[in-house]
């Protein structure tokens, strides 16, 4: 296709797949797509393992990383250890899961340190010093983009994709984020609206992305990714039409036959509903979107504590959530209720599973019945 997205990262399709399943990565550039792999929660030795095994699977295709450094977290700028990290969550939060825990039959301490501290990674993995280790890996495979999908990317990442001609995307929620981003130098904007699966703004989609082309185009013909709630061809082509060049997806691999979403997640997903998703600070400590369960529902109530900024609310959610995933798949009947994953609210056009590569064929067949059918309301016009 004639995209800039295409000649910026060598790719025949303009629709970028973020996933933490590097099948999904390798299968998503190998149909002609760009599969990013999401390497947020994991060290540099496992990321080194996933990658190599991608480098080894995608044929030679390219492929990216993606990465959160956000601008604005818990003692951002200081080198904060693991135990003083689990140290700063109160007793409050520890108790609150406990008792949520008891109250769907799941026995056994929840909230001790030494669980506690496997939810401590993303903390390591946000500072500069475990951010720069994560880079280090990734710029030493051929990867053709590197994301950062909090605020504006770091000087260092900058610099060091620079220096491995590696294009720069960032995330933006708001048409003042992406003037931002502007200013900071990157080379793809990611314009992502509400819909979207995980952290997310305020703004639909369908405004925020003629908001932002309007904004930028006037200086800047940097390359535009239409993200949020997208999940089909069509709706990547209405974003184009608004002037986005092509789509950034990440929900609507979470269903897929390789995804690594948990089995019963994955079922409640498929049954879900667009109206099926909550927009809380639970999860991670800043607005994101994930599937409606009486997780969600307890931390949204009036009873419950105010989440912590991030990254401690992820250091009490995401052992907690993983236990849970543990054991309903177990056939834990309490464990199933709570189950909860982030996802958009494209999740309600998630109606059977599919493979990676059927559903990229899916896009590209949508996408060009989309372009057809807009073409023929000009069709006499033109004539």
């Amino acid at each position: 296709m004639q995209s800039p997205i295409c000649d910026l990262l060598g790719i025949e399709f303009p629709l970028v797949a973020f996933s933490h399943c590097r099948d999904v990565v390798a299968e998503v550039s190998k149909a002609g797509g760009m599969g990013v792999f999401g390497a947020a929660g994991i060290g540099p030795g496992k990321l080194e393992a996933e990658l190599s095994w991608i480098d080894e699977n995608v044929d030679g295709k390219p492929y990216g990383v993606d990465l959160i450094v956000p601008m604005t977290m818990e003692a951002k700028g200081r080198e904060v250890s693991r135990e003083d990290a689990i140290s700063r969550v109160p007793e409050e939060h520890r108790r609150f899961v406990s008792d949520l825990f008891k109250a769907h039959g799941i026995d056994g301490e929840a909230m001790d340190d030494h669980t506690l501290k496997r939810g401590a990674r993303l903390n390591t993995n946000m500072r500069d010093s475990g951010a720069n280790a994560l880079l280090d890996v990734a710029f030493s495979h051929p990867i053709k983009l590197i994301a950062n999908a909090l605020g504006p990317p770091p000087a260092y990442m900058l610099e060091r994709a620079r220096a491995n001609d590696v294009p720069v995307a960032a995330l933006v929620g708001a048409k003042e984020h992406a003037l931002k981003q502007m200013q900071a130098g990157v080379d793809i904007l990611v314009v992502s609206g509400t819909e979207a699966g995980g952290h997310c703004g305020e703004i639909s989609t369908l405004v925020l992305v003629p908001e932002v082309v309007e904004a930028i185009r006037p200086f800047s013909d940097v390359p535009i990714l239409a993200a949020g709630g997208i999940v089909t061809g069509r709706q990547m082509a209405a974003c184009m039409a608004m002037g986005a060049d092509g789509a950034w997806t990440g929900s609507v691999w979470l269903t897929s036959a390789e995804a690594e979403t948990s089995p019963v997640v994955k079922e409640k997903m498929l049954a879900a509903t667009a109206r099926d998703t909550v927009r809380s600070r639970a999860r991670t400590g800043k607005p994101s979107r994930q599937l409606r369960s009486a997780w969600t529902d307890a931390w949204e109530a009036d009873t419950a504590p105010k989440p912590l900024p991030m990254p401690l609310q992820s250091i009490v959610v995401e052992p907690a959530m993983a236990r849970v995933n543990r054991l309903a798949e177990g056939g834990h009947e309490g464990a199933r209720t709570l189950a909860s994953y982030f996802v958009g609210q494209g999740v309600g056009l998630m109606n059977h599973s599919q493979s990676t590569r059927d559903i990229v064929r899916a896009f590209m067949e949508d996408f060009l019945a989309a372009s057809e059918r807009l073409g023929g309301f000009t069709a006499d016009i033109e004539n």
